[in-house]
């Protein structure tokens, strides 16, 4: 039970003293950038999906 308080305490103090926080501005710009990314990921694989999807009709348009 000792080790998991002192566990607990040595965390504590690390967060605390150690750990370098963003500020404000830096995590909303963070934000946006991961915000950005995201939506350029998704519209990638939409038009992947896209793409693939209508392959797939004229490949199976051959066959019915």
């Amino acid at each position: 039970m000792l080790k998991i308080g002192g566990y607990i305490k040595d965390s504590y103090n690390e967060l605390v003293n150690k750990v370098s926080w963003p500020t404000w501005s830096e995590l909303q710009n963070s934000s946006i950038v991961v915000a950005i990314a995201t939506i350029i990921i998704a519209l990638i694989i939409y038009f992947m999906d896209s793409i693939f999807s209508n392959l797939m009709k004229v490949f199976y348009s051959f066959f019915s």
